[in-house]
């Protein structure tokens, strides 16, 4: 726990720092300032985030990273240490002492949690170790997903958990990069009890509310490097800023351009994420026509220029790793290279994650009719269950709500269709194609959430919601502190939880020692390099460095 606590006061510095320069920028190019701190440590991520894989392209990405990392974070802090300053004592100053006490406990709240786990999901000993540990090792190397096919998946989750994992100076891997965005989204979180005071819930409390019962579902999990939690806390933050936009009472900040535009940039990084996060990327829609009308030309080549700078680096790494543009997605085949995976594997990969999705591996018919039902009584629990009823409803209640906005000609809530189309469109890809609540459960939550809060709203129950929360809120409280009373007595408060050790066996490919599970199963983050499986591959130079292909 202390060591996460160290480490994610680094990640904290960095990601404010460059967070702030490219708030700086934004506040010149946009005139538009962004004042959050939950915003700006955001925005550091992310761009933290591209500069690992950008660095992973040339060289791997362990000290020499964090060096260029450090020393750019501390230019910035002595360049803009007035304006850093003026910040700090304007958002430390304006919090109240409950809300600074909040945040500090969420910190180490979060960090506990991040360093011990109820719950081991399979694929952190599977792949997703050997993937940060490649990248700490080589950067990119090309051909690796022939080594084995969950290496192509290239979520750009394992190239700043890399940077940030910290090996060269502990000597092992740290892996708190969830525990950290989960800590974020939090600060945002705590605006929920503005609505107590106002007395009166905003579509934005409704989606917070949404993400407090996330968060509280998968705290016990957090340890593992999964694209999963990071992609679904990602779509709250950008869900919660856009609506908390749309219902700002200054209307100069309703209607700037660049708030909606960089919300939909970060819409870009969650596909870089996890590949399904795409249809998100329907909210695009409004600052398009936003900058379509007003003829602004070179703002669109701005954000454009900005989407391409977050999805060319990881879309080279997939290239590089798989020899296809998009992985598992074999319909854009737009490169020859000796290291391409072959179709064949890339077509059974897809086709087997959906139906181990929908619980349907051990079903002879997968049709709809046959694995739906199976799927919802053997693949979910009582309340997930529940959800999914829920967001049936919501579902039918939305496509009411746009048939009522279009006859009625209501445009002012076109915004907010605009935000429940997105997420209602993401839950039906996510509910056909991979059924895993893992997989999706922000726009399981975040359907039912809206449009749910919408109705709610127009038939004023607001003593009811408020009560059902205080009562949702106290339960939740005890969960978390049951948890935390049941693991305190784990040795974990140095040291987090690591990567499990396994029993391997090894083969040579080129001289090359490789580990592999006789069972197909999980292999660690030691030895290296190691796979589920054994490869039947080639060397294609002297050495790993210079990556791997299907034997010819």
């Amino acid at each position: 726990m202390l060591t996460i606590i160290l480490n994610w006061i680094y990640m904290l510095f960095t990601c404010f720092s460059i967070g702030f320069f490219f708030a700086w920028c934004v506040e010149k190019v946009f005139r538009y300032s962004i004042r959050r701190m939950d915003s700006i440590l955001m925005s550091g991520f992310i761009i933290a985030t591209v500069y690992a894989q950008i660095f992973s392209l040339f060289y791997r990405v362990n000290i020499e990273a964090n060096v260029v990392l450090s020393a750019v974070s501390i230019l910035i802090c002595i360049v803009m240490r007035k304006r850093i300053g003026q910040f700090l004592r304007q958002s430390i100053g304006s919090a109240s002492w409950p809300r600074r006490g909040m945040v500090l406990l969420l910190f180490f709240l979060w960090s506990f949690f991040a360093s011990r786990a109820y719950y081991r999901v399979l694929d952190m000993d599977m792949y997703h170790g050997q993937s940060i540990r490649w990248i700490e090792e080589y950067g990119v190397v090309k051909g690796l997903g022939n080594l084995h096919c969950r290496f192509g998946y290239n979520s750009s989750i394992f190239a700043v958990s890399a940077l940030y994992s910290m090996r060269f100076l502990l000597g092992r891997s740290i892996h708190a990069v969830n525990g950290m965005i989960a800590f974020i989204l939090c600060m945002g979180l705590l605006d929920l009890g503005k609505a107590f005071r106002r007395r009166k819930m905003l579509l934005s409390d409704y989606a917070r509310a949404g993400a407090v019962y996330y968060l509280t579902t998968i705290y016990d999990e957090i340890l593992a490097p999964s694209s999963d939690y990071a992609v679904m806390c990602l779509i709250f933050f950008i869900i919660i800023k856009w609506l908390t936009i749309l219902e700002d009472g200054d209307r100069q900040v309703r209607d700037h351009i660049a708030p909606y535009g960089l919300l939909c940039v970060a819409g870009v990084f969650a596909l870089t994420l996890k590949l399904s996060a795409g249809l998100l990327l329907l909210l695009t829609i409004k600052p398009a026509c936003m900058l379509l009308k007003e003829k602004r030309w070179k703002e669109t080549g701005i954000y454009i220029a900005m989407g391409l700078a977050v999805a060319v680096p990881w879309m080279t790494r997939t290239v590089l790793i798989t020899g296809w543009l998009l992985y598992p997605f074999a319909g854009l085949d737009l490169f020859q290279v000796d290291w391409k995976i072959s179709e064949s594997i890339v077509k059974t990969d897809a086709y087997l994650i959906k139906i181990w999705a929908k619980c349907a591996n051990g079903l002879a018919d997968t049709s709809l009719k046959s694995w739906i039902p199976y799927w919802f009584q053997n693949g979910l629990s009582f309340t997930e269950r529940l959800l999914i009823l829920a967001d049936i409803g919501s579902g039918v209640a939305v496509l009411g709500l746009a048939v009522s906005v279009i006859v009625r000609k209501r445009w002012k809530e076109l915004d907010y269709l605009l935000v429940m189309a997105a997420v209602g469109c993401s839950y039906l890809y996510w509910q056909f194609e991979a059924p895993m609540m893992r997989y999706g459960y922000a726009y399981v939550l975040l359907l039912a959430a809206l449009a749910g809060g919408y109705f709610l709203e127009k038939v004023a129950l607001r003593k009811a919601v408020y009560f059902a929360l205080m009562l949702y809120g106290a339960y939740k409280l005890y969960v978390c502190l049951d948890y935390v009373a049941l693991f305190r007595t784990w040795p974990n408060y140095i040291w987090s939880e690591t990567y499990d050790q396994y029993e391997l066996e090894s083969y040579e490919i080129g001289g090359e020692t490789f580990y592999y599970s006789p069972y197909g199963g999980a292999t660690g983050y030691d030895p290296f390099p190691s796979a589920p499986t054994q490869a039947d591959l080639e060397l294609r130079g002297d050495g790993m460095k210079d990556g791997f292909r299907m034997r010819q």
